[in-house]
């Protein structure tokens, strides 16, 4: 289940290319985050009847090693599914 609803999950993912120093991912996070909590932003948000709801880049981070770990016969399983 949780490889089906990971599209859901995720969200749109912003990322950035391999390498990246893990100073500069840390400040890139925290810019996101503050972005996403400023009240013209969300205000402007609501007024268009977009959800805001960020997730961390930690937690993203999480779930798509999660993701990328199960075993072949899972995801054989989950295409096997989603052809149908």
């Amino acid at each position: 289940m949780r490889v089906l609803l990971a599209p859901d999950e995720l969200g749109r993912v912003l990322f950035g290319p391999p390498g990246i120093p893990a100073d500069r991912v840390k400040t890139l996070r925290e810019a996101f985050m503050k972005t996403m909590s400023d009240p013209e932003l969300l205000a402007e948000a609501k007024k268009r009847g977009f959800e805001v709801t960020p997730i961390g880049g930690e937690e993203l981070e999480s779930m798509a090693k999660d993701l990328m770990a199960q075993p072949p016969e899972v995801i054989e399983r989950m295409k096997k599914l989603l052809a149908k």
